[in-house]
């Protein structure tokens, strides 16, 4: 379950400015470069946010069902 940690730390650093820089893509950098644009290209933040949303879900879910398939406990 580490991974989701480590995905939205990597996304909060890029959307800081601190990370990756461009014109390599990232979600957080999408995010960011998408925010002057929100009342006229909503999409450009909009996509990129529920992407990485649904995928740190997606991994927190496979995380919790594969700990309670092999009987792991907190």
């Amino acid at each position: 379950s580490d991974i989701v940690l480590v995905i939205l730390a990597g996304s909060a650093i890029s959307y800081l400015g601190f990370g990756v820089q461009p014109p390599t893509a990232e979600w957080g950098l999408m995010i960011a470069e998408g925010q002057s644009f929100i009342f006229t290209a909503w999409w450009m933040t909009t996509f990129p946010g529920v992407a990485l949303v649904l995928l740190a879900l997606g991994f927190s879910l496979l995380a919790d069902g594969l700990a309670e398939i092999m009987g792991v406990r907190d």
